[in-house]
């Protein structure tokens, strides 16, 4: 991939880069082609955001890896991932929104960590990390700790088409809340999270109770409940803590988001909102401070505290060689479609080269993602505003 920051991705100037023909196993579209040997195409409609879509080809790329870990020297890899070419955007997209593009992380075949996986670079697991700092860390096939805390992942009819958790009840403060149980997708594409209406409904009011603070309205916002605060106020906020099976407990380190000076007075939110929908989302703010942990290969979500400054506390982390030491498959065929069965594969670590950071991290927007798909988008640079 070229190494532009915050720019438009133009398949012609990376020397990686081609198209996927429409006869490949990994083109859903295929069908609508004229000629099989065409660009293979996609189109994405987003039902969660109105009129959001996006529509362009699939193109094959590089992903530059780098091993982390204190016992291993670094090993660097480039290992082929898909991208959506967007041509045409629409809704949110049209309006700037994930203006370098949005990373898919999703259980798909199509997904990042997916393709690494098949390829048998790493373990089919990864981790993320987001800190107060508005930047965090992505780890392919990290299965964190083993004293960490963890939830099963839930099929949705079936198939586990996104990673779906099931919270058993929540406490605001020291209160615990009966019959509270709900379905939720734990989505780092989501900058706040979503709960359902009856769910928030008793949420909020709760919270509303407990919080030392003297509610106002703010309707230039997000949220509902919005309060004038001083300083020291901020430390008597009640604590939220979702509850999973098992006595697994999410404690939620900061769900507020605060406005310094807002009128001459400072002022924070209760970052929720309701859904109409059956489910709620776990988005960004609940999961800051904690290491997140997807494991697609045993189907549970973990977490533990973490402060994503290092890898210290964990194994080292490592990249597998390719299957019999032949260079990286560009994509895995239908022979491939099975991970290899050893600890040696290990994990690897996603990075963005720029001036300010190694490849050993990701930065990653904490305001300006969207919902994960299942594959990298990008915008390219013969996007048409049509």
């Amino acid at each position: 991939m070229q190494d532009r920051d915050l720019s438009e991705y133009s398949p012609s100037l990376s020397s990686t880069s081609r198209h996927l023909s429409c006869d490949h196993q990994l083109c859903e579209w295929g069908s609508n082609c004229k000629n099989p040997k065409d660009p293979c195409p996609y189109i994405l409609n987003y039902d969660d955001l109105e009129n959001t879509t996006s529509a362009g080809f699939l193109v094959e790329d590089k992903l530059h890896l780098a091993s982390v870990g204190d016992r291993t020297a670094r090993k660097m890899l480039q290992a082929s991932v898909v991208l959506g070419c967007g041509r045409k955007q629409g809704g949110s997209f049209f309006d700037g929104a994930a203006p370098d593009g949005v990373m898919g992380l999703g259980p798909g075949d199509i997904s990042v960590p997916s393709l690494l996986a098949k390829a048998g670079l790493i373990q089919n697991c990864f981790s993320l990390c987001f800190d107060e700092n508005d930047s965090g860390r992505i780890l392919f096939g990290d299965r964190g700790h083993a004293s960490q805390q963890s939830t099963p992942f839930l099929p949705i009819q079936g198939t586990y088409v996104a990673y779906f958790v099931g919270v058993e009840s929540y406490c605001v403060g020291n209160s615990c809340l009966k019959r509270s149980g709900f379905k939720a997708l734990v989505d780092s594409g989501s900058s706040f999270t979503y709960l359902p209406s009856e769910v928030y409904n008793e949420l909020v009011s709760e919270f509303d109770k407990q919080v030392n603070a003297k509610r106002i309205s703010f309707q230039e916002g997000l949220w509902d409940y919005c309060y004038n605060a001083s300083s020291q106020e901020l430390h008597n906020i009640p604590a939220i803590q979702l509850k999973f099976p098992r006595n697994q407990n999410f404690v939620v380190h900061n769900p507020t988001y605060s406005i310094p000076h807002h009128q001459g007075f400072t002022m924070f939110c209760l970052s929720l909102q309701p859904t109409d929908g059956s489910y709620g989302i776990i988005g960004q703010n609940f999961m800051i401070g904690y290491r997140m942990v997807f494991d697609i290969e045993n189907l549970k979500l973990g977490w533990s505290n973490s402060s994503c400054q290092d890898t210290s506390d964990s194994a080292d982390v490592h990249l597998a060689p390719p299957p019999d030491n032949k260079s990286p498959n560009p994509l895995p065929t239908n022979e491939q479609q099975s991970i290899p069965r050893t600890p040696s594969v290990a994990p690897a670590v996603a990075g963005r080269t720029s001036s300010e950071s190694s490849a050993a991290s990701l930065l990653i927007p904490f305001l300006h993602l969207m919902i994960s798909l299942l594959f990298v988008l990008v915008k390219c640079m013969f996007i048409s505003t049509l």
